[in-house]
């Protein structure tokens, strides 16, 4: 089992990848809590060059109280991360977290469930780009 659920777009920037998922994941729920710039972050702390790489913490409140409710634990999982990144000009790819694989671990039916549901929303949104 993948991971991850991703889609890769052409011909469109990376400032443009950001915000078609960025509104799309709006349409599931979904609203961004955090934004890592790795690429900005990497030239500051090591001073090396990187690719066009952001991590998205992407946040539906319904489904995150759900989960705390469920499972106190849980906030060590959340938000759900996607990431943006631009490895060839032009070529963004677009992956989420996908949260069947990360709730492995966690040995609770309701949390399983609740995952379901929000691997659904996320692919969803995978696929509206």
């Amino acid at each position: 089992m993948n991971y991850y659920i991703n889609k890769t777009l052409k011909n469109i920037s990376f400032e443009e990848g950001i915000e078609r998922i960025t509104e799309t994941l709006k349409t599931e729920g979904f609203g961004i809590l955090t934004v890592i710039d790795l690429k900005e972050t990497l030239k500051k702390k090591l001073d090396v060059d990187f690719y066009n790489y952001k991590i998205l913490g992407a946040c539906n409140p319904q489904f995150a109280y759900k989960a705390l409710q469920a499972e106190d634990k849980i906030g060590t999982m959340l938000p759900c991360n996607v990431i943006v990144q631009e490895k060839i000009k032009g070529e963004i790819e677009i992956s989420a977290v996908d949260p069947m694989a990360s709730m492995q671990a966690v040995e609770n039916q309701n949390l399983g469930d609740l995952a379901t549901e929000v691997r659904m929303k996320l692919e969803n949104c995978i696929n509206k780009l």
